[in-house]
C-alpha cells in the first residue's frame, strides 16, 4: 500500500527575474500528485511570465507548467496547476489542484521561474508518493 505525503513550503518572495528551487527531490523518483501555490502577499500589477520546471540532478530542465502572467493577484488566490499530458504546458487558475495525470519527478529540484521582478509572495502545498525506496520531497 502506498500512502501520499504532504510537504508545505512557507510563504516566500517571488524569484526576481530568475529561476529558483521551491522543492528538493532526493533519494529517487516521486509521483507528483498536486502542487498548489497560494498568494499570501498581493502580487504586483505588472506582466510576469511564470513557469515551473523539473530540474533533475541528471539531465536537462523540463518545463511542466507556465502562465503568460501572474500579475495583480490578491492574497488568498490559489492556483491549480494542470499538466495536459501532450508535452505542451498549461498553468491555470482553478479550484481543482489535482492534475489529470500525475507526473514522475526524478531526484533534483522543482523550480519556480519568473520573467520579471515583482513584489508578492507565494506559499506552496505539494502532495506526492515515493516511487523508489527512500525517495522524498522537502521544501527548498
Amino acid at each position: 500500500m502506498t500512502c501520499d505525503y504532504v510537504v508545505e513550503r512557507a510563504a516566500a518572495n517571488l524569484p526576481q527575474s530568475a529561476q529558483s528551487a521551491i522543492f528538493t527531490v532526493s533519494g529517487g523518483r516521486v509521483l507528483l500528485l498536486a502542487l498548489v501555490p497560494e498568494v499570501t502577499t498581493p502580487i504586483q500589477n505588472q506582466t510576469n511570465a511564470t513557469s515551473i520546471y523539473i530540474n533533475p540532478t541528471v539531465g536537462s530542465d523540463v518545463q511542466i507548467w507556465s502562465l503568460d502572467s501572474i500579475e495583480d493577484r490578491a492574497a488568498g488566490v490559489m492556483f491549480g496547476l494542470h499538466w495536459n499530458g501532450s508535452g505542451s504546458t498549461l498553468f491555470e487558475v482553478t479550484v481543482d489542484p489535482f492534475p489529470p495525470a500525475p507526473i514522475i519527478v526524478p531526484a533534483g529540484a522543482i523550480d519556480l521561474s519568473c520573467a520579471a521582478s515583482s513584489t508578492g509572495q507565494l506559499k506552496w502545498l505539494l502532495i506526492y508518493q515515493p516511487l523508489d525506496p527512500g525517495a522524498k520531497v522537502t521544501a527548498a
